[in-house]
């Protein structure tokens, strides 16, 4: 399916809408890899992604977010989950957690990777709770995949759909190894498998 481009308020969006009664809408701060990834789910979503300018920022996605939350709920067309999928990178430390919280405050769903969203396909593979540098990811995913990692393969969803129960239980408990939980610093971590948990329910 083609997938158009609209331009708006100075930065680009991608956009792919299919009818169904579940409204999810999932909001990515990255411009290939977690849209490619996400929009492989044989399910009824809009997939937005969102580039502001070449230079996202965690806040900017959920503010993103909420308006289009809002304005559903105006026209009386409520998405019934909203998610924003974003990476720690190198943000400062105030912006993702307040990113995280403001998100949380109205009810929208946060897949969040520190420190970036190959962490959750590396957990296909193996188990990870030592912090690294998050470049060197690509270089382990060769190694997995036995051939070299692009962050824009379109078919990392059906490479990897095999190993997904592992990764979810690799997340988890990685997730769970840190008390109190502190997004910014829980390095590694990642909440993606609670995306990939709720759309699988929709299968």
């Amino acid at each position: 399916m083609n997938k158009p481009w609209q331009r708006k308020r100075g930065y680009d969006r991608l956009v792919e809408t299919r009818s169904g009664p579940e409204r999810i809408l999932i909001c990515c701060e990255g411009k290939k890899t977690e849209p490619n990834y996400f929009g492989k789910f044989p399910i009824d979503i809009e997939l937005v992604e969102i580039d502001f300018d070449g230079g996202a920022n965690t806040l900017a996605l959920v503010n993103d977010a909420l308006e289009r939350k809002v304005s559903a709920e105006k026209k009386g067309q409520p998405y019934n989950q909203v998610w924003c999928v974003f990476d720690r990178d190198e943000f400062p430390p105030d912006h993702f957690n307040q990113a995280i919280k403001k998100a949380t405050a109205n009810q929208i769903h946060v897949a969040y990777s520190n420190p970036c969203f190959e962490l959750w396909y590396y957990l296909h593979f193996h188990y990870i709770d030592v912090a690294i540098d998050r470049k060197k990811y690509g270089s382990k995913l060769s190694n997995c995949l036995k051939k070299k990692y692009e962050k824009n393969d379109n078919d990392m969803y059906s490479v990897l759909k095999d190993k997904q129960h592992m990764a979810i239980n690799n997340a988890k408990k990685l997730k769970n190894s840190y008390f109190p939980c502190n997004p910014e610093r829980d390095n590694p971590s990642t909440t993606v498998y609670l995306l990939v948990e709720t759309l699988n329910k929709f299968l």
